[in-house]
């Protein structure tokens, strides 16, 4: 190779790829938005860069993929904490929603695109309220985004009724369509805030533009026993009996779910996104991971909110999901450091119908990819890439952070966004919610 926009060199590549290739001391190309060549850093010397990075004997990886998150949520970090999720949602979370508009949840966006790439994300999934400014604040920020504005049956403060929930969500598809880093989902909330007619449409609607279906399921104990009151089922067997599971779906949780669950998951090829850190603060349980990965469920990984996590690090979420289903299943083999940190880039871009795109370093894909600085005491000496990355590496080791081809981060300074302003703004939101007005 000749020629190319950004030379990212002098690490080692983890590809992330079928082979799981890693290359010692490789070098990544890239031209436009795309990877231009993967090899040896050797086989690039004579390459002429625009730009050139140097690891500097890091970690050349595939940026990490948050499937599940509400964004706009930092702006009530740390508001409702120790809470069980019921009060927690509808004593606290809902009313200070009810507030929302579309500049608040915009400048909350920028935030959590801030704290994800600074600490290694570069794509993630977004369920919430005034999704547009969700979407005008990714793009902003340079950050890839699923956004899906919220469906549920009570009135919305970004639409009001569901009918426009519905016209809402059709105009978010075309006027994002065909953007290189947004792209839309349909998003009703749960199977307990939405009645069969809304879960059955929104299932057409993500058929009719085969785009995904994003839905939080079976995630408590009392999800499932209202559920189970309402229709006689189990939530995922509810969404069976309407049509709802396919391979665009996107389950977020599945904490509670059962071998007849499972089941139904794996014959409709329903893709999970498996947010441990909130399941944990919110004492809502553990998902039986294991079982699903044994049973041949893609499943992911997400932060969810900040309200339920406090925080989007990705690196802390692998680590939590890696202990807990040890300590869970008393056995130290399970969730081995490969397998999670797939769930945070390959199975996640899966998860989101984007395997194509990314998740992985190789030529032809979307060049999103971080670069770790690994010249620091906690994270010497090296002997195993995965078990560093998943037991070792935190979000403040990403050193850089290139999306669509676009050099976002260096030297852990942001490039595309004014973090000052935006903290000051989303601390001047925050003096508003505290005073109980707008």
């Amino acid at each position: 190779m000749k020629t190319c926009d950004i030379l990212v060199t002098n690490g080692v590549v983890v590809t992330m790829d079928r082979s799981h290739g890693i290359i010692e001391n490789g070098a990544v190309a890239i031209s436009g938005d795309r990877i231009a060549g993967i090899g040896p850093a050797a086989q690039f010397l004579d390459c002429h860069a625009l730009k050139t990075i140097d690891a500097q004997g890091g970690i050349i990886m595939p940026g990490l993929i948050n499937t599940h998150t509400h964004a706009a949520m930092t702006c009530f970090r740390g508001l409702a904490d120790d809470m069980e999720l019921m009060t927690w949602l509808n004593d606290h979370i809902f009313p200070a929603e009810a507030n929302l508009d579309y500049q608040k949840v915009h400048a909350g966006t920028l935030l959590a695109c801030a704290e994800m790439i600074l600490s290694g994300t570069t794509c993630f999934a977004d369920m919430y309220l005034f999704e547009d400014a969700v979407a005008e604040a990714a793009k902003a920020a340079g950050v890839r985004a699923v956004v899906g504005e919220v469906l549920y049956d009570f009135p919305s403060p970004c639409y009001g009724l569901i009918e426009q929930g519905f016209a809402y969500t059709e105009n978010l598809i075309r006027k994002w369509q065909g953007d290189p880093l947004v792209t839309v989902a349909v998003e009703p909330h749960s199977p307990y805030l939405c009645a069969p007619e809304l879960l059955i449409r929104a299932g057409q609607l993500s058929e009719s533009y085969n785009i995904p279906l994003i839905i939080h399921v079976a995630e408590t104990q009392s999800e499932i026993a209202t559920i189970r009151e309402r229709y006689g089922k189990s939530p995922i067997a509810h969404l069976a009996s309407l049509g709802v599971l396919s391979p665009r779906l996107l389950a977020c949780h599945c904490v509670a779910v059962s071998e007849p669950d499972i089941d139904l998951l794996v014959h409709n090829q329903v893709k999970v996104s498996h947010n441990p850190e909130s399941n944990m603060k919110l004492a809502s349980g553990i998902a039986p991971v294991p079982l699903l990965l044994n049973a041949g469920v893609c499943v992911s990984l997400g932060t969810d909110g900040c309200t339920s996590n406090n925080n989007m690090d990705m690196f802390s979420e692998m680590d939590t999901a890696a202990k807990i289903h040890k300590v869970n299943c008393m056995d130290p083999t399970v969730m081995d450091a490969q397998t999670v940190l797939k769930m945070a880039t390959i199975d996640a871009a899966r998860a989101l119908g984007m395997e194509q795109s990314i998740g992985s370093l190789e030529v032809g894909k979307k060049a999103d990819m971080i670069v770790i600085d690994t010249r620091k005491p906690h994270l010497t000496p090296m002997y195993n890439v995965y078990s560093h990355l998943v037991y070792a590496a935190g979000g403040h080791d990403v050193a850089a952070s290139i999306i669509g081809g676009r050099l976002v981060m260096e030297n852990r300074r942001l490039l595309t966004l004014d973090v000052e302003k935006i903290m000051a703004d989303v601390n001047q939101i925050a003096e508003g919610v505290e005073s109980g007005g707008k």
